[in-house]
């Protein structure tokens, strides 16, 4: 199942792909976005679901610790994230880790990696994308 979410995520050039709830949806959204509605909105959806998602930082981890998926597939993923992840015990493969995600000029960090990384929980780094979020007024 994974491998068909991994190959629908490259064909169709999508940022994120879910199964859950028997059901497949897409995401083309940047950043966490479309995590952090889920998150707030759809949360049974999540609940051990499979996702499949290009660049995965700890802002990102901690939302699909929160939203407790089962199993993640990461083209990129921050040492980070990862950590986080496999913490949480949740199935975690990629194709490449890096110390940290970039941000979208690739000329420093991402912003929300940044202000997630001395965070210690899923919970923490969550408020901090709240917080991050409710200023760019996003709900």
């Amino acid at each position: 199942m994974m491998t068909s979410l991994v190959n629908l995520l490259h064909k169709e050039n999508y940022s994120c792909v879910i199964f859950g709830l028997n059901e497949t949806r897409t995401f083309s959204r940047r950043g966490v976005i479309d995590l952090y509605d889920l998150l707030l909105n759809d949360r049974t959806f999540l609940k051990r679901a499979l996702v499949a998602d290009k660049v995965v930082g700890k802002a990102a981890a901690s939302l699909m610790i929160l939203g407790e998926i089962r199993e993640l597939h990461a083209d990129v993923i921050s040492t980070p994230a990862l950590s986080l992840l496999r913490n949480a015990s949740v199935k975690v493969s990629f194709g490449c880790q890096v110390p940290y995600i970039k941000n979208r000029n690739q000329d420093g960090w991402c912003p929300l990696e940044s202000a997630c990384f001395k965070s210690v929980s899923a919970i923490s780094s969550f408020r901090i994308v709240q917080d991050f979020m409710q200023k760019k007024n996003v709900k």
